[in-house]
């Protein structure tokens, strides 16, 4: 069983910056963020496959170019650099890890990842 535990949400205005972590209890090759706004379904966001040779990132279209995900393989620990913010982007985050192979380039659906955090709140005003 592997424990996740985020941090670093908060409220932010328009146009700026939050960077959330999750630290993991052991080390898992998949992991992935993941936000769910009122009323809506839980959505991938950014996902990374770490491995001894570096690590491969996976993004939604929507926070392209605005959020990158990385690594602390040392910490077992993975963070979310958000930039130019934007309403829109305001919801709970989640982490989400898993230890097999996730095949179908699945890395941003909800049923691929076994092991979720309890979330961290953004809130991003206009």
């Amino acid at each position: 069983q592997v424990q996740l535990e985020e941090s670093g949400g908060g409220s932010v205005q328009a146009g700026g910056s939050l960077r959330l972590s999750c630290a993991a209890s052991a080390y898992t090759n998949y992991m992935a963020w993941f936000r769910q706004a009122p009323g809506k379904e839980r959505e991938g966001v950014a996902a990374i496959y770490t491995r001894a040779t570096g690590y491969a990132t996976y993004y939604a279209d929507s926070v392209k170019d605005r959020f990158t995900i990385s690594p602390d393989n040392a910490k077992n620990t993975v963070y979310l650099q958000m930039n130019a913010m934007k309403p829109e982007d305001t919801a709970m985050y989640y982490c989400a890890a898993d230890d097999k192979v996730i095949a179908g380039g699945r890395f941003l659906a909800v049923i691929s990842y076994k092991y979720w955090g309890q979330g961290t709140q953004v809130t991003v005003s206009s």
